[in-house]
């Protein structure tokens, strides 16, 4: 995790798959990353759109896509959910800018979690709302 932080792939000592989606998507679309400690989103784009930027990696033995969860959904943190499901070998399976409208409507509230759950499926590429970004995001 060291030689990652020290190369700038990842921010933290945290889930190696969050800190990489974070830059990889930040990267990509030029957005300027948040401090850690800032609650709600992840970046910002050049335009002030507030980013929370996931991603979740598949494995055989797990193919949910369930994205972590998103905390205070009616106060509107965030503006966009960038959302990016890997294979097991962390290439791109997929990935979309999704607007927080679009969130809301798809997820479902856990009392357990006191957070919001969103399964992020291929076919939520198919909302006409959603910008599909996977070319961008797989492009060397």
């Amino acid at each position: 995790m060291s030689a990652l932080r020290d190369r700038g792939i990842v921010r933290s000592s945290n889930n190696p798959v969050a800190d990489y989606t974070e830059t990889l998507v930040s990267r990509v679309l030029g957005l300027s990353l948040e401090s850690q400690s800032q609650a709600g989103y992840d970046a910002r784009g050049t335009d002030g759109t507030r980013y929370q930027i996931k991603g979740r990696r598949l494995t055989p033995h797990n193919k949910s896509t369930q994205l972590s969860a998103l905390r205070n959904l009616a106060l509107r943190p965030f503006d966009t959910l960038a959302a990016v499901v890997y294979a097991t070998d962390l290439s791109v399976l997929y990935g979309a800018l999704i607007p927080i409208e679009v969130v809301a409507e798809l997820s479902r509230f856990s009392t357990h979690s006191n957070s919001h759950i969103f399964l992020f499926r291929r076919n939520v590429l198919e909302d006409s709302r959603v910008t599909d970004i996977t070319a961008a995001l797989s492009a060397p």
